[in-house]
């Protein structure tokens, strides 16, 4: 029997853009097994660019997948009062929705964030009598007390940590992207529950839709003849690239390492003043997702790194990543935390983070190996990826968690 599931969230990206496509590539499979999948999101978003148009929300077709944007609040800036004001339009306006215009859900997912959905989604279980999900994606308040400075005794911080709180009480099930959720959980509401983990994915469909770099791109950006040790993304605080920076400085007389930052952000021109003296660091620019690939792929060692934050200790499911395994080169990272997906693979390795001479020396030891070592370890990231991260694969796990009796059709 076909069933019908709701994925709430004020932030959903569709392929069209460069990030947040998880739950529209995991609807869009579960839609394909047969059931009808409704994404209610915002049209407001410090990540994307969205137009308005004209009434308070519009639907729409897309692969399969029923989306409702809804026409919310525009604001600028991730720390800001206009974001919390946008929060509490988006919620207003869901409980106003002709509801009525939709079929009836079996499921309702509320996924953060707005942690605030959880009030509808609430609403919403007493309604139609459906399961409530409740999807973790980024840890708060928790992510706001770690990375953003704040005190747990803040009042807003506190009253978000009830909310948390309250969707672990009361959901029928919840999902995170992060390996270790469950222990996250068992600290907030002192009980062991079911917790369940869908990370990130691969949309199998991008591997076909590559692209090669123009020629003047590589020419202009890419050494020729150099280890590379490559960080591509978002160039901003919450990167932690200082240890990285670091790094280049104590290796600035080896001639055989080179270090590539590839990508843009709000720290770009910043780091790029502070490495104005080290030959072995350049930057270049951004480029077309359907292009990552074939930057990482020219590269020898990819590299992320996070900052020291309890965040990490119930692990991560990053889009870098993904992106660097399907790559097939070794990924070394600075993180301490929870250990996932590189270290499950064999396709990499950890260093702490920010310790800059274990960074040094793990540096030092895959420029060591031959080629062929290199490429063995990026290929077993890579196989482990597509064996295990497909996002049909995923879409059936999420499926039996949120409908474990309506599995097939």
């Amino acid at each position: 029997m076909s069933a019908c599931i709701w994925y709430i969230s004020k932030y959903v990206g569709f392929p069209a853009d460069r990030v947040g496509e998880r739950a529209f590539l995991l609807l869009r499979e579960i839609a394909r097994e047969g059931h009808h999948c409704i994404i209610f999101t915002s049209n407001s978003s410090h990540m994307l660019a969205r137009p308005d148009f004209d009434g308070f929300h519009k639907t729409e077709q897309m692969d399969g997948v029923e989306v409702c944007k809804i026409r919310t609040l525009k604001y600028r800036g991730a720390k800001s009062l206009g974001r919390i004001l946008s929060w509490l339009h988006f919620e207003w306006l869901l409980w106003r929705l002709p509801k009525q215009a939709f079929r009836k859900p079996d499921a309702v997912i509320v996924s953060s964030l707005s942690l605030l959905t959880i009030f509808n989604g609430l609403l919403l279980r007493r309604r139609y009598g459906c399961r409530l999900i409740f999807e973790v994606r980024d840890i708060w308040p928790l992510t706001l007390i770690e990375e953003g400075g704040f005190s747990p005794r803040n009042p807003f911080v506190a009253a978000l940590g009830m909310v948390e709180r309250l969707g672990y009480r009361r959901s029928d099930a919840i999902i995170g992207t992060m390996p270790n959720l469950k222990e996250h959980v068992a600290e907030q509401v002192g009980a062991s529950l079911p917790v369940h983990c869908i990370p990130q994915g691969i949309d199998e469909t991008r591997i076909d839709a590559a692209e090669t770099l123009p020629p003047d791109y590589v020419a202009a950006h890419i050494p020729e003849g150099k280890f590379l040790v490559c960080h591509a993304g978002t160039i901003g605080a919450t990167n932690a690239l200082d240890t990285l920076f670091d790094c280049a400085r104590i290796m600035r007389d080896d001639p055989r390492v080179h270090f590539l930052i590839v990508g843009d952000g709000d720290l770009k021109d910043h780091y790029r003043a502070l490495c104005a003296d080290l030959p072995n660091v350049s930057f270049a620019p951004a480029v077309p997702k359907a292009m990552v690939q074939d930057v990482l792929k020219r590269c020898d060692l990819l590299y992320f790194s996070v900052h020291v934050s309890k965040v990490w200790k119930y692990g991560q499911s990053l889009n870098k990543v993904i992106d660097y395994m399907l790559a097939g080169r070794p990924i070394l990272a600075s993180y301490s935390g929870y250990p996932s997906m590189v270290d499950e693979s064999g396709g990499g390795s950890y260093v702490p983070a920010g310790d800059v001479e274990a960074l040094h020396s793990e540096i030092l030891r895959y420029a060591g190996m031959t080629p062929a070592e290199r490429a063995a370890i990026g290929a077993a990231a890579r196989d482990w990826l597509l064996s295990n991260r497909a996002y049909d694969r995923l879409a059936r796990d999420y499926l039996e968690i949120a409908l474990p009796t309506q599995v097939a059709v």
